[in-house]
C-alpha cells in the first residue's frame, strides 16, 4: 500500500469527511477509494490537490529535512552510534513531516532513539518499505524475522542484545559473533564496540572470566580509540561484579570503595564486599548512603529491597532462620526476574540457592538451577 493512501484515509476520517467531500472537484471517488486502499497510486496532481485540501502539503524544506534526517538516522543506527543519534533525534517533532516520504522512517529512528519500544501502528506496515517494516519488528521483539528482512550486523546485534537480556547467552555470543563480523566489515566502528563489551558481559554472566577478559581487552581497545568513557565504566563495573560472583570480594571491594559518585546499585554492591570481607560498619554506612538516594535503574523501591536484604544479614546472624527474611529475598528475586534483565537474578541466585537448602526445599533448588542453564552452582 501506498503511505500517501494510508495518510490521506486517516487523515479523512479524522475529520470525519466523506470520500465524495474530499475529493470532491479533484478526481473521482472510485479513484479516491482505490488509492486509499492501496490499488492505485495517485498521480503527482491529484495527490497534492487531496493533500492540499487536508492541508498536508510540506513545504520544500521541510522535504528536503525529512530526507536528510532519514538519512542520516539510519547511518547513525546501522553503524552502532547510538549516541549520536539519540541526541540527533532528542528534540525532533516527526509530526512535521507527516507528509513526507520519510514520515515512517522518522518514527521509527526516533521510536529506536528514545529506547521508548514502542512499534508503530499495525495498519502502517502495508506501507513500510524492507528496512521500515525490520525496525518495526525489532521494536516488536521480533527480532530474527527483523534479520529475515535486513541481514545486516545491527539486525543480529538486537537478536544478540535480546538473547542477553533473556539470559540465553550461547545463543547471544552467536548473534553478536555474527553482528561483530559484518560491522568490521563495514567499518562500522561503534557498532563492533558494542558487540564486543556485550559479547564481555556475556562471558561475565557465565562467570567465564578468561573468556569475559579477552572480549573485553578488545572492547576497551574500541572505547580508548572512540572515546566512549560510559562504556569504559560499564566494563569496570561489570569486572568488578563478577569478582563478588565468584568470590574474589577483595578485588570487588577495592573497585567499588574507590568508585567517584556511586549510585545505588553501587553502593548496594561495595555493602556486600565489605559484608563478605568483614567490614560490617563500613557496610552499613555504604547502605545508609544508598537509603538517601533515589535509584535511576532499577525502579527505586526494589532497589531499596536488595539493600534492605543484605541489612538484614548484617543484622541477623541466622538470616537463614528467619521466615520474614526469606520472603523478602524470594520476593525480590521474582521481580528480577520479571522486571530486570537475567543478569541481575544471576547475581542473586546464590543466596536464594543457599535459603532453599537452609530451609531443605532441595527440589526448589534443583528446580531454579535448572532455570538457568548458563550459570554454575558454587554455593
Amino acid at each position: 500500500m501506498n503511505y500517501y493512501g494510508q495518510l490521506i484515509r486517516r487523515e479523512r476520517l479524522r475529520r470525519n469527511w466523506s470520500q465524495a467531500g474530499l475529493c470532491s472537484g479533484i478526481c473521482a471517488v472510485s479513484y479516491l477509494s482505490k488509492i486509499e486502499q492501496g490499488l492505485a497510486a495517485p498521480s503527482n496532481e491529484v495527490l497534492q490537490l487531496l493533500l492540499a485540501r487536508l492541508e498536508l502539503t510540506p513545504d520544500v524544506m521541510a522535504l528536503l529535512d525529512a530526507k536528510a534526517l532519514a538519512e542520516d538516522g539510519f547511518e547513525l543506527l546501522f553503524s552502532g552510534n547510538f549516541e549520536a543519534l539519540r541526541a540527533a533525534f532528542r528534540a525532533v517533532d516527526a509530526e512535521r513531516f507527516r507528509a513526507a516520504p520519510e514520515y515512517l522512517s522518522l518514527r521509527l529512528l526516533l521510536a529506536l532513539a528514545e529506547g521508548s519500544g514502542t512499534p508503530l501502528e499495525r495498519e502502517l506496515e502495508a506501507c513500510m518499505d524492507t528496512r521500515e517494516l525490520a525496525l518495526q519488528r525489532i521494536l516488536q521483539g521480533r527480532d530474527a524475522e527483523a534479520i529475515g528482512l535486513l541481514p545486516n550486523a545491527y539486525a543480529h546485534y538486537c537478536l544478540g542484545l535480546a538473547e542477553y537480556e533473556s539470559g540465553r547467552y550461547t545463543a547471544s555470543l552467536e548473534a553478536l559473533q555474527t553482528a561483530y563480523d559484518l560491522a568490521a566489515r563495514d567499518g562500522a566502528a561503534h557498532l563492533m564496540l558494542e558487540c564486543r563489551a556485550l559479547m564481555g558481559s556475556c562471558y561475565c554472566n557465565q562467570k567465564n572470566l578468561p573468556s569475559m577478559q579477552a572480549h573485553y581487552a578488545v572492547a576497551r581497545r574500541l572505547a580508548k580509540a572512540l572515546d566512549k568513557q560510559d562504556t569504559l565504566r560499564a566494563i569496570d563495573y561489570n569486572t568488578a561484579a563478577v569478582q563478588i560472583e565468584t568470590g574474589d570480594y577483595e578485588s570487588a571491594y577495592a573497585y567499588f570503595s574507590a568508585r567517584q559518585n556511586p549510585d545505588v546499585m553501587a553502593l548496594h554492591k561495595l555493602a556486600i564486599c565489605c559484608e563478605k570481607t568483614g567490614r560490617k560498619e563500613e557496610a552499613l554506612a555504604a547502605l545508609d548512603r544508598a537509603d538517601a538516594m533515589q535509584s535511576g535503574y532499577p525502579a527505586p523501591e526494589l532497589a531499596k529491597k536488595l539493600c534492605d536484604l543484605v541489612r538484614w544479614r548484617l543484622a541477623h546472624e541466622d538470616y537463614l532462620s528467619d521466615a520474614a527474611y526469606g520472603e523478602l529475598l524470594l520476593t525480590c528475586f521474582e521481580r528480577c526476574r520479571k522486571e530486570l534483565p537475567a543478569g541481575y537474578a544471576s547475581f542473586h541466585l546464590p543466596w536464594v540457592l543457599e535459603w532453599y537448602r537452609a530451609t531443605r526445599q532441595y527440589k526448589k533448588a534443583y528446580q531454579l538451577l535448572s532455570g538457568f542453564p548458563d550459570q554454575k552452582d558454587e554455593t
